[in-house]
């Protein structure tokens, strides 16, 4: 089969290829309109085909999300894709903080300047001159020129940014000769200060887990998930398992939340039914903006709630904790960073 070579979701240059010419996903490779590289079913795209630009902005933000949490190549579902109609906007403020991260992650000196062009490409049209400014409209969650303009003018007005004035630039693309206009942007010392106050507990070294507290878990929390998060630099805490630990076990499963830099939340459980305080540790921790990596054991998948099963989880088997084991400290590593107690 025949690679295509347009983005299902926003129709620019990439790369599509199927995992093997009778199956699916298929793997979209390097649509930068869409954030980078990830994985569609083909009845995604049908559903696909029927949102408007802001709910195909609102799906891209999904994908960036996952990026943000480790995920290279997250995977778009049919679910996913209608979701998307569902899917609150971002408010303003997050739109122009991602856009600062991105710009400041773009950057391969603190005081290298990027320019995003102000031109509305055509479907199918793309060029690396553009890869900055269409990952500027993924992150941002933007649709035009004008919301970028508004969203680096606050950024600007904040002291987080340098934005030059607007000039006129000359280009090409393929054999197509264009005249755009065009900013510089460059990251502050300020705007670096803020990133880092966007940063949930930037110093600290612990995890929280949320998981069922059940006898048939030890194992793999021994042998798993505590060396996982051990081996990219952090320190698990289960609080079940804390000694510190007095007086009511909610408060101190909130404060605990509250000191710790992400949580790890498998949801696995027994024939009692979900455990209903993963599913609120976990989305206390989202309310607080701390990553959350999720886990499952590889059986119960099927029985994970509506609200979290979209996420892309770490899926183990009880047999071969070392998979777990690799395939957490990587995410962690990813999505985090290496932990202040990682050693080499």
């Amino acid at each position: 089969m025949t690679p295509n070579s347009e983005c299902p979701i926003w129709g620019v240059d990439c790369i599509v290829r199927p995992f093997d010419v009778d199956t699916d996903p298929h793997f979209v490779e390097n649509s930068f309109r869409a954030g980078g590289d990830y994985e569609i079913f083909s009845n995604a795209r049908a559903a696909i085909r029927k949102l408007d630009s802001s709910e195909r902005a609102r799906l891209t933000s999904f994908l960036v999300e996952q990026r943000m949490r480790g995920i290279t190549a997250p995977r778009i579902t049919q679910d996913e894709a209608l979701r998307a109609k569902k899917r609150s906007p971002l408010p303003a403020h997050e739109r122009a903080e991602r856009l600062l991260r991105l710009l400041a992650n773009q950057s391969s000196r603190i005081d290298e300047a990027l320019e995003i062009f102000h031109l509305s490409l055509s479907p199918g049209v793309a060029s690396d001159d553009f890869d900055v400014t269409q990952l500027a409209m993924a992150w941002s969650e933007s649709t035009t020129d004008e919301e970028l303009d508004f969203l680096t003018d606050y950024l600007a007005g904040q002291g987080w940014i340098k934005k030059e004035d607007e000039r006129i630039k000359d280009i090409k693309v393929g054999l197509v000769a264009l005249t755009s206009e065009l900013y510089s942007f460059r990251v502050e010392v300020p705007g670096y200060s803020r990133i880092e106050e966007i940063i949930t507990n930037p110093d600290s070294s612990q995890c929280f887990v949320a998981m069922w507290f059940d006898d048939s878990m030890n194992e793999v929390y021994e042998k798993g998930f505590i060396p996982a998060i051990e081996a990219a630099g952090y320190t698990p805490l289960r609080i079940d398992k804390d000694p510190g630990v007095i007086g009511k076990i909610d408060d101190a499963i909130i404060a605990a939340i509250r000191r710790s830099r992400f949580v790890v939340a498998d949801f696995t459980h027994g024939d009692s039914g979900a455990r209903g305080s993963v599913y609120y540790e976990a989305g206390f921790a989202h309310g607080l903006s701390l990553p959350v990596i999720f886990t499952c054991h590889k059986d119960m998948m099927g029985k994970v709630h509506f609200d979290v099963n979209h996420f892309n989880h770490i899926l183990w088997e009880p047999e071969n904790p070392e998979e777990l084991r690799e395939q957490l400290t990587d995410r962690i590593v990813a999505a985090i960073g290496q932990g202040p107690n990682r050693n080499g």
